[in-house]
């Protein structure tokens, strides 16, 4: 599970991202962080990953105390991890395949594991007659998708989306949210930071509301309650 205990996060500039957040997500859970811009999403995407560290507060993800790991630890933090970001950040000069498969390779992956798992990840986000193309000559949406199978590759147990379908039309948007919805299905947990209210009414999943960096929400306490 990912769990924040009293966590606050003050940048170098003098602003709190994030006070006092205390905040469990068990194994297998769907989760949606909505909020206005700058009401503390990301940072605590980022604090998951250790892209940031809390000026208070602990974090923990599975095993890992992220607020203690050394610094040579955090790339083994990060392979537990899949991250989807809104601009898709693929690589321009690699197809489709090559731009999955890199994920396999940077960790030493045999040539015959990488073919193997690249193309049954392509398989399940439906971009396998994608395979040879370049980003330039995919849609929007494929690009999501492909970023999507970048990130689950290394079949982490917990994928981080931060406005996924923020650049996305809305028949993208919802093939992407039918993907994330599936990986869940399929036992990973997924936090989705988002400003789509329409998606995060429809689907039937805890939705945690961020203001000014707190917690004004909690859909399952609320549940609880």
């Amino acid at each position: 599970m990912i769990n924040f205990q009293q966590v606050t996060k003050r940048y170098a500039n003098g602003t709190t991202a994030v006070v006092d957040i205390d905040l469990e997500v068990p194994d297998r859970q769907f989760l949606f962080i909505v909020g206005p811009s700058g009401a503390g999403k990301s940072t605590l995407l980022k604090l998951i990953i250790r892209e940031e560290v809390p000026s208070e507060g602990k974090v923990f993800v599975d095993k890992w105390d992220v607020t203690k790991l050394p610094g040579r630890k955090v790339p083994h933090l990060r392979r537990q991890i899949g991250t989807v970001f809104q601009d898709f950040k693929l690589l321009p000069k690699k197809t489709v395949f090559e731009n999955v498969a890199f994920a396999l390779e940077i960790i030493g992956r045999t040539s015959k594991e990488i073919k193997e798992v690249t193309e049954e990840v392509l398989e399940l986000v439906g971009l396998k007659d994608q395979r040879n193309l370049f980003p330039n000559q995919i849609s929007g949406g494929e690009a999501q998708r492909v970023a999507i199978a970048r990130a689950i590759v290394q079949k982490p147990p917990f994928v981080l989306a931060d406005e996924p379908t923020g650049n996305l039309d809305a028949k993208s948007a919802w093939e992407i949210m039918a993907i994330l919805q599936k990986l869940n299905e399929l036992g990973t947990t997924v936090i989705m930071a988002t400003h789509n209210i329409d998606i995060v009414q429809t689907l039937p999943h805890r939705m945690v509301e961020i203001e000014h960096g707190r917690i004004i929400k909690d859909s399952e306490l609320k549940t609880k309650n």
